[in-house]
């Protein structure tokens, strides 16, 4: 009986391995939609081990639309980006869904923190509910910090690892303090500068109006602004202790991946870039002497063409100052490691993959 039956027994062991091997895959795959500032962003990742932030990225979209323009103007969504967003919210999940077959606990959709001051986000998030049957996240402010750094760093270095993200407004990050009992405390860290309000602040002390767009008076002014960005540094620094014993520095933020691209030149496909405070004192000195050297990378370099129309000499100057008076204020950093967080579109979903699994503390 048992020999009669076994072509039928072997076909079915094949279709239940095949089904089975077919689950695992889809358990290891994950997707996030993230309706931005500026954008939406759909990130697709199929995580290997996600203490060690081995992951491969499978898809990355992007479609911008100015929602915080929008909501800034009036303190609403406006009907079009509510219409828009929802439209582009269920294509995308339709078409990730078609194409990887993915677990639908594995499928996030979130929204920036700005959209907590919409006055009609509701609206919003009930459209996608009906239309999706999944719920929408709005990121809370007090909460970004800590995803974050959650995302950036890998888990496997929460305890001896620190973050800077360097964004338009501030520059902020931290730190995760282990405590007793397995449990952990999130230690956020801030500086009031990015590089845009620095590029401001710098530019309010040029007081002839004539010499407004000057260069020179630009870098002039920048210098002697230095002093006050070191004593915010300084008083960050100096407020965190901690921050000495850490071994490993992760950074983030446009002024991070301005460098990056434009000093390497190189399409570096690792998720985390090695960086030295040597490299980045050399392509300050580029910046300020031999800017022609990047305005011609980018007639022939996409992506260094992206930075430059993303940031202006000025911008770039003052994104720099940042990353250097941080480095340099931060103690010991010679027995360190620098890293730039290559894939910082896909942090808050790494975040979110970290919370859900048992191999991950997060118990902060």
């Amino acid at each position: 009986m048992l020999k009669k039956n076994k072509p039928q027994i072997f076909l079915f062991i094949l279709v239940n391995l095949f089904f089975s091997i077919n689950a695992f895959s889809q358990k290891s795959i994950y997707a996030g939609i993230e309706i931005g500032r500026r954008a939406i962003k759909v990130s697709v990742l199929d995580v290997n081990n996600i203490r060690k932030a081995d992951y491969k990225i499978l898809s990355f979209w992007t479609d911008r639309i100015p929602f915080a323009d929008h909501i800034g103007a009036n303190g609403q969504l406006t009907p079009e980006d509510i219409n828009k967003t929802s439209v582009i919210v269920v294509d995308q999940l339709k078409k990730i869904r078609a194409d990887y077959k993915i677990l639908d606990e594995n499928i996030f959709i979130v929204a920036a923190p700005v959209f907590a001051s919409a006055s009609n986000v509701d609206v919003l998030k009930n459209k996608i509910k009906m239309l999706t049957d999944k719920n929408l996240d709005v990121l809370n402010v007090n909460e970004e910090a800590k995803t974050l750094v959650k995302g950036a760093m890998p888990p496997i270095d929460y305890a001896n690892a620190f973050l800077l993200d360097i964004g338009a407004q501030t520059t902020k990050g931290g730190y995760i303090d282990e405590l007793d009992d397995n449990k952990l405390e999130f230690v956020p860290l801030e500086l009031d500068f990015g590089t845009m309000t620095l590029t401001d602040a710098v530019k309010k002390t040029v007081v002839n109006p004539n010499q407004a767009n000057d260069m020179s008076t630009y870098q002039e002014k920048s210098f002697d602004f230095n002093p006050i960005l070191r004593k915010k540094v300084k008083e960050m620094i100096d407020a965190n202790p901690l921050l000495a014993k850490k071994d490993k520095v992760y950074l983030s933020g446009g002024a991070v991946w301005a460098f990056s691209t434009l000093y390497y030149n190189e399409n570096v496909k690792d998720h985390y870039i090695t960086l030295t405070m040597e490299d980045i004192i050399n392509y300050d000195a580029i910046l300020k002497n031999n800017f022609n050297k990047y305005t011609n990378l980018a007639k022939t370099n996409k992506e260094a063409e992206r930075v430059l129309k993303t940031y202006d000499q000025a911008y770039l100057i003052s994104a720099n100052n940042i990353l250097t008076t941080c480095l340099e204020g931060i103690p010991n950093l010679n027995t360190k490691k620098i890293y730039f967080v290559k894939d910082g579109q896909v942090t808050w979903l790494i975040s979110y993959i970290a919370d859900r699994s048992k191999k991950v503390n997060t118990n902060f």
